[in-house]
């Protein structure tokens, strides 16, 4: 189909390598070093096209590829992609995840920057056999000798409105039990495109999680030009004293509304961090707002058992138990597949999640 032309080598920097590095050198989130260039307003996908447009300018070895991706993509993410860079670089593959995740792990083996879509993260998991046995293990079965650390994978998932079982899942936790790879899920334009941007240039392979009710939805001033912001930080996106409250993806704005609720109705001021990154993610600044708030909120669309939330809260058990002022609390979707006329009542929306606020706060007291 294409000649794989002058590949360069990823440099080899392990992903706790990489991860201790960009802590020590980065600041709680990078937002604040973003370069002072002109800002345009984008959403989501603009936003997204925007990030992959630029790596492909910049590296010559980079590739688009999934299914309806020259078509633009169902989301539109990719569009124009294939006009700007032509049919061997972008390019539509079968309806085959397995097949979207071996092709990205074979040639980013042979040094190329691989950016595979997987139409719904809801069918990343036919994928998983390559993602978890092959992609996310590919450097250390070699004794660090080789390397896929050029594939990106992206997947649209979380609620929509009406996307019923299989079109509303977010798979964040089954990613992260897996050693090796990267999980990252934005909660907006410009975090997306510092993200993404970051993701395709990472040494290490990334699962690319973008919240696909955003995707129109969601819209900022986004710089223009080529910025990155650094994996595995969180941000702390609202200051607070009283209580902490975390999330990551589409999920922050109803976290957001909540917070909104509790100053208005109950003068209650929460903090709230968008993990940004959940594998690795940034337990130091998690813990030093639970060290201050002393109580603790996790909130996410998937199912409340071995969600994500899990983690977190178990990690800051270790880490603040002689802080803590009230039991910390998690604030999930249900243990049941993703309904659809009942959509309203699983999303655990800022109501559930202003309930926990006053529960902990009242409790503290």
């Amino acid at each position: 189909m294409f000649a794989i032309r002058a590949l360069r080598k990823k440099p080899v920097i392990s992903l706790c390598q990489r991860y201790r590095l960009s802590t020590m050198s980065a600041s709680v989130s990078g937002m604040e070093n973003l370069p002072q260039n002109a800002e345009v307003q984008m959403n989501l996908f603009t936003a997204v096209n925007d990030a992959m447009s630029i790596a492909m300018k910049t590296d010559d070895s980079a590739i688009l590829f999934g299914e309806d991706v020259a078509f633009g993509g169902v989301f539109r993410c990719s569009q124009n992609m294939k006009e700007k860079f032509g049919p061997e670089r972008v390019f539509n593959t079968p309806l085959s995840e397995n097949g979207i995740a071996g092709f990205a792990i074979g040639y980013a083996s042979m040094g190329g920057t691989a950016i595979g879509e997987i139409q719904f993260a809801d069918y990343i998991f036919p994928a998983f056999d390559q993602i978890v046995n092959e992609m996310a293990k590919y450097r250390y079965r070699s004794g660090n000798q080789w390397n896929c650390g050029g594939v990106t994978l992206r997947a649209p998932c979380g609620a929509v409105g009406h996307g019923g079982h299989y079109h509303s899942q977010s798979p964040e936790s089954y990613l992260a039990h897996t050693p090796g790879l990267v999980v990252v899920m934005p909660r907006g334009p410009k975090a997306a495109k510092g993200l993404l941007l970051s993701a395709i240039r990472s040494p290490d392979p990334v699962v690319f999680l973008e919240p696909k009710g955003l995707y129109r939805v969601a819209v900022e001033d986004v710089p223009e030009g080529d910025y990155e912001l650094p994996l595995g930080k969180a941000e702390v996106i609202r200051h607070g004293s009283d209580v902490t409250i975390v999330g990551w993806g589409g999920h922050l704005s109803v976290l957001s509304k909540a917070c909104d609720l509790a100053k208005e109705e109950y003068g209650i001021d929460a903090e709230l961090i968008d993990l940004q990154t959940i594998l690795p993610w940034d337990a130091d600044t998690v813990e030093e707002s639970v060290k201050k708030t002393g109580k603790l909120i996790v909130s996410h669309e998937a199912p409340i058992t071995c969600g994500f939330g899990a983690e977190v809260v178990a990690k800051m058990q270790e880490r603040c138990f002689l802080s803590l002022e009230a039991p910390m609390q998690r604030i999930c979707g249900y243990d049941t597949p993703f309904p659809l006329v009942f959509e309203k009542y699983y999303i655990p929306d800022e109501l559930k999640n202003l309930e926990a606020i006053r529960y902990v706060c009242d409790y503290a007291h």
